[in-house]
């Protein structure tokens, strides 16, 4: 029993050049669904122009309109199909007997070894290769040496789940090595060792760069929907939560200033908070800013009626859209780093292509990467991902000037955005 296979997702591209494609997912529902998809959307550099979610806790249908970003992105929808359907539960009636189903074992991590001749890009380059190859980068050690060559040490995931097979593993080396060409001197693919556990450990940050990295001034608390009238005079983000239109739902309208990967960190923090989305709709854009109107449950079937539970999950969802990123340039000795670090999923999870979109934007700007790394750190309220640039000197931006660093982290944080 069950609906074919192959209509758990339709892909249907539009007619016209430059209008979305619609992305249709008809499955049974589970925890964190609309997150897991939407992160899988953003793994492939897609856009989302508007969607909508409906559930009855047991079946989801959601509907996606996509668009990728750049629009010269090329889109292996073919895979993406594949990808998002493998995240659906089984739509057989097996899934109905058992409920309880056991969690999928975490991708095997493997060690990707690059050593290359130096020159500017390189870092951004190969990380390009890896996303166009769906190949996630989990840690990275970058090093240069005084002789002006590179190792870079990537830990990596595969999306199609195939560098177990000596084929896949062979391909990935020797694509890597076609692109890169004379500045490639060796390329190593392999199962990760104890090492890979050594790159996973947290980082420990100097006090006055962690708390220039996590704090944030909030502002706009939610409103009642009585008062919201002039909307032409909110700011950034704006919650207003209405418990009267619906017997069993609340409702959330949220708008906000729309960004790359809004609607992921959304849904992410709705599924870290054990928020249920039975109904929601994500709006076109209309003057840069975005409304998403999401119908909402607890975990046990009611609405959110507590004051405080709703002013927290009200706080928690204003800083996810203000500050889902968090960007500064500061000096280790002699030293100039840039950090970037973004909130890391319950799941373990953290969001994609930020490497990829940091080391793009230094690649525009010319500047250098001596090293790199990725590693995890804790605050009290949560899990982040870190990830930390060590730069080199350049004549259009002197890492000594205030003005330098300060369009340094403009830039970076323009590029994660979206803006």
């Amino acid at each position: 029993m069950g609906i074919a296979w192959d209509d758990v997702v339709l892909i249907e591209h539009a007619q016209k050049s430059g209008d979305p494609t619609s992305i249709t997912v008809n499955c049974p529902d589970k925890t964190g669904l609309g997150c897991d998809l939407c992160r899988i959307v953003l793994e492939f550099g897609l856009y989302v122009t508007r969607g909508d979610f409906a559930t009855d806790g047991k079946w989801c249908y959601i509907v996606l309109w996509v668009v990728p970003r750049p629009s010269s992105l090329k889109v292996d929808w073919g895979s993406l199909k594949n990808r998002l359907m493998s995240t659906c539960p089984s739509c057989m009636i097996s899934f109905y007997l058992n409920q309880q189903s056991t969690a999928s074992a975490p991708p095997s991590v493997y060690l990707l070894k690059v050593f290359c001749l130096d020159r500017k890009g390189l870092l951004h380059d190969v990380t390009k290769i890896l996303c166009e190859l769906e190949l996630s980068i989990q840690r990275v050690k970058v090093m240069t040496t005084p002789d002006d060559k590179v190792l870079d040490l990537f830990f990596i995931t595969d999306g199609m789940d195939l560098l177990h097979t000596k084929q896949r593993r062979d391909e990935t080396c020797e694509h890597l090595s076609d692109v890169l060409g004379e500045y490639c001197i060796s390329c190593e693919l392999q199962l990760s060792g104890p090492e890979c556990e050594v790159q996973q450990g947290f980082t420990s940050l100097p006090q006055e760069v962690a708390e220039e990295l996590f704090s944030c001034e909030l502002s706009n608390e939610a409103v009642p929907m009585s008062s919201a009238s002039d909307t032409a005079k909110l700011k950034k983000a704006t919650i207003t939560v209405d418990n009267l239109l619906s017997a069993v739902h609340t409702l959330f309208q949220i708008q906000c200033v729309d960004q790359k990967g809004l609607i992921y960190d959304i849904l992410r923090t709705s599924k870290d908070c054990d928020i249920q989305i039975a109904f929601g709709r994500i709006q076109s854009i209309a003057k840069g800013y975005r409304i998403i109107d999401l119908f909402i449950q607890s975990t046990d079937g009611k609405k959110i009626i507590d004051d405080e539970n709703i002013k927290s999950l009200c706080s928690r969802l204003k800083e996810e859209m203000l500050h889902p990123l968090r960007v500064t340039v500061a000096s280790r000795g002699p030293d100039t780093e840039l950090l970037v670090a973004n909130p890391v999923e319950l799941s373990g999870k953290g969001r994609p292509r930020v490497f990829y979109d940091v080391t793009f934007a230094l690649k525009k700007l010319g500047i250098c990467i001596f090293s790199a790394e990725i590693s995890r750190h804790s605050t009290a309220e949560r899990q982040w991902e870190v990830y930390r640039f060590r730069l080199d000197e350049s004549p259009e931006y002197p890492l000594a000037s205030r003005k330098a660093r300060t369009e340094i982290m403009d830039r970076v944080k323009k590029t994660l955005m979206g803006w």
